[in-house]
């Protein structure tokens, strides 16, 4: 029995919710939904705070796009927009580790094309030859009829982080 869209994306935003702080989105051409940020600072220091060992900082940008279908070109369309929408928000410098663009596509049924597309997408920058960190694209469609998702290289995680939501979805339902 395939998942209702909506209410899956409820299910998403209760579980992006608990770690990323929602940023409700519209866009005039697109299907966005929400962007999630999140960041992320960890350090260590000797005995007192002015007295730094090292710092490390972490961040991630997702943005979620919700359509009955996406075609390759909309697709395309979804992840340039997230790329260029979230560099910018980047701020590297010396204690930046990596922050990542995630862009979630959410369907309620994936084409073959669309799937090769967002499987084969994506997209690394590095700040001063990485000594200032990088960036990341992580993209996945997420298929609600077969109750799959298709995840490009970097975002092989995303996929068993579905799972888990198809199995708190079969839970309550």
């Amino acid at each position: 029995m395939p998942i209702e869209r909506q209410s899956f994306l409820t299910i998403l935003e209760d579980s992006f919710s608990a770690y990323y702080d929602i940023v409700p989105q519209e866009h005039p051409t697109l299907p966005l939904v929400f962007r999630g940020d999140y960041l992320k600072r960890d350090e260590r220091y000797w005995l007192m705070k002015s007295i730094p060992i090292w710092a490390s900082e972490t961040g991630e940008f997702a943005y979620i796009f919700s359509a009955e279908q996406f075609s390759p070109e909309l697709a395309k369309a979804c992840i340039d927009f997230a790329l260029e929408d979230g560099l910018p928000r980047v701020k590297p410098h010396k204690d930046h580790q990596h922050t990542d663009i995630k862009v979630l596509l959410i369907a309620d049924s994936a084409q073959e094309e669309t799937r090769r597309l967002v499987q084969k997408s994506s997209f690394t920058k590095n700040y001063h030859h990485s000594f200032w960190g990088f960036s990341n694209l992580l993209a996945a469609i997420v298929d609600l009829q077969e109750k799959k998702t298709y995840p490009n290289k970097a975002g092989y995680a995303l996929e068993k982080y579905f799972r888990k939501l198809f199995d708190v979805r079969k839970e309550e339902g």
